[in-house]
């Protein structure tokens, strides 16, 4: 028999900016009720009101209407996103403040399993400590319920898995907000999908959600066309493409994965950091950067020992370790911000790079969208194309209508969007992302994965994602803070396999010998099209050819900063035939890759 609810809100309504961000006379009142051990993943888009809904339930807002209920007792914590550290001389003068203080000896036996000092001052803190500090303090607070809004920022993947298992031994209920798709799904067990002012709940975990997200999405998009409303499927644009953009993102994970596997044959079984090819010459041609026998010390400490690695044009390197373990001096090594101390470095010439730091710090609050993508005019260079800024915000996921809005108003991921749409439009064959999957949403990193995928230069990612790795990489690097760099064909979950493999070994020669019957072959799968899917098959790959020179021409015609003005309807027939080319450019690539799937089987 399910428990009654520790907490529940019934007919929530709040209005913010003049608008009804949740119920409203055009909406439903939204209902929520948390059990005493649920385990809640919050989904919905930046902007939809993860942060403020979790700010309700901890009562530190006022609804317009609406009745919150609490169990008597109920201790609710709230771990934000971006603490406020200011008034405190150390970590531990935040951990004890406010008017709630934890235990001093939980907080103390929290952080040194951690691993963080509390003696640190909070103004010279990183990141990472500061989150750590406050994870120590909302844990020893002893919750009921646990509100989480982005808990593993900036943690490295020791403290996340240290979270993670503290969480899955946890007692009490929690909500939370999380970009890692890794975390919700080693944790969550029900679904809050926050979207468009409703609140819809499914009693599946994080790995269930993507499922149910297409099938609503898909079953309103059918409703909508019986109905003939075609305003509101302009409205639903971008709901619509999510399910097109993850089936694309199978392909490209098709291809990821045989770059990967010609990656692994040239990586030597002595586990090395040395890479050969069949044609060394061939090999040597196609790099872009190479280091030899590269050691760097900081003092006593050898930080790189031994390193040898040469990164060919379109390689995707991701860069993993515990904070402290050297990637921020390996990526620098590798870009020629640092020397190393002995062996070398050598950087092609022709590479011409664009940063993206997790600083977000070139993003001025004062300037509109516009004005950050485009300097002010309605025209932007993406990589040598011209586009209309208000078309290219909606390739990042961007309503039109911001184009004009000030880069202060927008949320954190919006920002960070933003960011990336205007480093991507910027002539460059080597792309280093330090961080990127911060404060971004699901679909966000959906679109990044895409735009990595695609695009046609060398990467470079530091990453804490273990998710967004086996989406995007080639080859691991990961350092484990002796100084020695694994080298790994693969994402992170191969690094971790290679690095359990002497534990295994270990165990597998300890244990005593079993006798196991051999695994019955798999069953044969049906694989046979019908005269149409054959059609199809063979026909789509050519047509698709047809749509994307049809959108090149059309994109011409469009950069002409003189069209609009002289023949505006022209200006809108063409953008529009460029709309349509680029719906049956989508739906075709949809089918084409569904009969694949089935040719492949």
């Amino acid at each position: 028999m399910a428990q009654p609810p520790i907490l529940s809100w019934e007919g929530l309504g709040l209005q913010q900016g003049g608008r009804w961000l949740f119920g409203g006379p055009d909406r439903e009142s939204l209902d929520l009720h948390v059990g005493p051990r649920d385990r809640l993943a919050l989904i919905g888009r930046n902007g939809a009101g993860k942060t403020t809904l979790l700010r309700l339930i901890d009562n530190r807002i006022e609804a317009d209407h609406g009745l919150r209920k609490i169990k008597p007792g109920t201790r609710i914590v709230f771990l934000e996103q971006e603490p406020d550290y200011s008034g405190c001389d150390t970590l531990m003068d935040y951990a004890l403040g406010g008017n709630d203080t934890p235990a001093l000896h939980e907080v103390e036996a929290i952080a040194g399993q951690l691993g963080i000092d509390m003696s640190r001052p909070a103004a010279t803190a990183s990141g990472g400590e500061r989150r750590r500090a406050a994870i120590a303090r909302a844990l020893a607070m002893e919750p009921d319920l646990l509100l989480l809004d982005e808990p593993t920022n900036h943690l490295d993947l020791g403290a996340i898995d240290w979270l993670e298992d503290w969480l899955n031994r946890y007692r009490g209920a929690f909500i939370t907000i999380s970009h890692d798709r890794t975390f919700l799904k080693r944790l969550t067990k029900a679904t809050l999908w926050l979207d468009r002012g409703n609140l819809r709940r499914k009693e599946v975990g994080f790995g269930g959600y993507e499922a149910w997200e297409e099938q609503v999405y898909a079953e309103e998009t059918r409703a909508a066309e019986k109905l003939d409303a075609r305003l509101k499927l302009e409205a639903h644009w971008l709901e619509r493409g999510v399910t097109a953009r993850r089936k694309r993102n199978q392909g490209r994970l098709e291809k990821l994965w045989q770059m990967r596997a010609a990656r692994a044959a040239m990586i030597s079984t002595t586990g090395t950091a040395k890479l050969k090819l069949a044609s060394d010459e061939e090999f040597k041609s196609k790099s872009v950067i190479v280091a030899e026998k590269v050691f760097k010390n900081f003092g006593e400490r050898a930080v790189i020992k031994d390193f040898s690695l040469r990164i060919q044009r379109g390689d995707r390197i991701g860069i993993v370790g515990a904070n402290g373990a050297g990637k921020t001096t390996l990526l620098k090594l590798l870009t020629g911000e640092m020397q190393p101390d002995t062996g070398k470095v050598e950087i092609s010439k022709k590479l011409s790079g664009v940063m993206i730091d997790q600083q977000r710090s070139l993003m001025e609050p004062d300037r509109s969208v516009r004005q950050v993508l485009a300097e002010g005019g309605d025209w932007i260079d993406v990589r040598g194309i011209r586009k209309h800024v208000q078309g290219y915000l909606k390739e990042f996921l961007f309503d039109p209508k911001i184009v004009d809005t000030k880069v202060g108003t927008l949320s954190g991921g919006e920002r960070s969007r933003l960011l990336l749409a205007r480093e991507f439009a910027r002539t460059s064959n080597l792309l280093v992302l330090d961080e990127p999957t911060n404060d971004l949403d699901l679909e966000t990193l959906d679109l990044l994965q895409e735009v990595i995928a695609d695009y046609d230069g060398t990467v470079l990612i530091v990453s804490h994602d273990r998710d967004f790795l086996d989406r995007t990489v080639t080859i691991t690097l990961g350092l484990d803070g002796s100084g020695r760099v694994d080298v790994v064909a693969g994402g992170y979950e191969d690094w971790e396999a290679k690095r359990r493999q002497p534990i295994e070994a270990k165990k597998k020669a300890a244990a005593p010998a079993e006798k196991t019957a051999p695994a019955p072959p798999p069953a044969p799968k049906s694989n046979k099209l019908s005269y149409k899917d054959q059609r199809d098959y063979e026909l789509l790959p050519a047509r698709i050819e047809e749509l994307e020179t049809a959108i090149t021409k059309g994109e011409a015609i469009l950069s002409d900063p003189d069209l609009y003005a002289s023949d505006p309807q022209k200006f809108a027939n063409i953008m529009q035939g460029v709309e349509n080319a680029r719906a049956e450019k989508e739906a075709a690539e949809e089918r084409w890759l569904e009969l694949a799937e089935l040719v492949e089987g």
